[in-house]
């Protein structure tokens, strides 16, 4: 198993000269990858170009680029860019986002998740391959037939020959589709002890493309804290996981909710959302359960990350996906260092 350092959001918490920090740190100390999302503030690939700048062997990776923010063929384009500029580093994440962000932010219809998904990844594909991109789906179609555009294809070429695209999924069947279709499955809130699920929806996804699970490169992203104090870890990743479970979505929709749930958590998730939804933040975040946390989240001390760093190896993870949660950019930067420390031997970067 590789660590990777993902830096979520630019801009929240750290500035960027701390966030720069970080990006040099995990690669002094071997981190295969560092990951960078985008929700409706910073843009992901900027950010990339720039770690890209300052970095000469650490992998970037998108985590994730939106599919309503771009179109198929823009996201070709930005992703040939990216490899051009990293030399060959970059690693393409995908995600559909959610109906909140997709219709209020950027104006595309959050409809047939699945169908898009498929048709949006093989144009990308097939403009990445400098093929000329003519396509006739239920999603896409280009050119357009009723009007003076061509097919047309991409002017520069990745320094990849292929550049891998993970697809982040937490539904049964988008992660089916992961299996099926993507290089790599990005979850959020993955747990090792219930890796038998979804290894299951995965492998049923990877038969139906005709290959094999372990063509999908398992890549979880977790939150952790690795600190002296367990329930100080705890507490650090409160925040974070009460928004996902209690206010990352409606009521109706909220897909981080219905995934704990499988996990056996129904009554935590049913308080916390009520809690959350009703303004009552701190509330929300004490009623979780710390056999939650400990399941989804990375919380130890630096003498027993070493045996979490292990369940998550023997899950079959590829690449742990780490965001290190702190008040400080040291804080960050200590935790960075106990887990490639933990993970020596076990756990490698290369």
């Amino acid at each position: 198993m590789r660590l990777g350092l993902h830096i979520a959001y630019w801009g929240l918490g750290l500035d960027a000269a701390e966030q720069l920090r970080l990006v040099k740190e995990a690669e002094r100390l071997d981190f295969a990858s560092v990951w960078v999302g985008e929700a409706y503030g910073s843009d992901a690939a900027t950010v990339l170009a720039w770690i890209a700048a300052q970095t000469e062997r650490i992998e970037i990776g998108s985590g994730v680029f939106q599919m309503p923010a771009r179109s198929a063929a823009m996201t070709a384009m930005t992703a040939a860019t990216l490899d051009q500029l990293s030399g060959g580093r970059f690693r393409l994440g995908l995600g559909t986002s959610g109906p909140q962000v997709a219709e209020g932010w950027h104006g595309s219809r959050f409809d047939r998740p699945l169908t898009r998904t498929r048709e949006y990844v093989e144009v990308v594909r097939m403009a990445l391959a400098r093929e000329r991109v003519a396509y006739a789906g239920k999603t896409l179609t280009l050119p357009l037939p009723d009007g003076p555009g061509k097919a047309l294809k991409l002017t520069i070429a990745p320094h990849q020959e292929r550049i891998p695209i993970s697809l982040a999924a937490i539904g049964p069947k988008n992660t089916t589709l992961a299996g099926e279709i993507a290089d790599g499955w990005i979850p959020v809130l993955f747990s090792p002890e219930h890796v038998e699920t979804t290894a299951g929806l995965l492998r049923e996804g990877a038969e139906r493309g005709g290959r094999s699970i372990d063509d999908v490169a398992i890549t979880p992203l977790v939150y952790a804290a690795v600190m002296d104090d367990l329930v100080a870890a705890r507490d650090a990743v409160r925040p974070m996981l009460a928004l996902y479970v209690g206010g990352m979505g409606s009521r109706e929709r909220n897909f981080y909710n219905t995934l704990v749930r499988s996990y056996g958590f129904g009554e935590a998730a049913d308080r916390v959302q009520d809690l959350y939804l009703a303004g009552r933040k701190d509330e929300a975040m004490a009623a979780l359960p710390d056999e939650l946390i400990d399941s989804v989240c990375l919380c130890a001390t630096p003498d027993t990350v070493g045996e979490r760093l292990a369940a998550y190896a023997d899950a079959g993870v590829d690449t742990l996906l780490i965001n290190p949660i702190g008040e400080t950019v040291d804080e960050r930067l200590t935790q960075l260092t106990a887990l490639a420390r933990a993970g020596a031997g076990a756990v490698s970067g290369a």
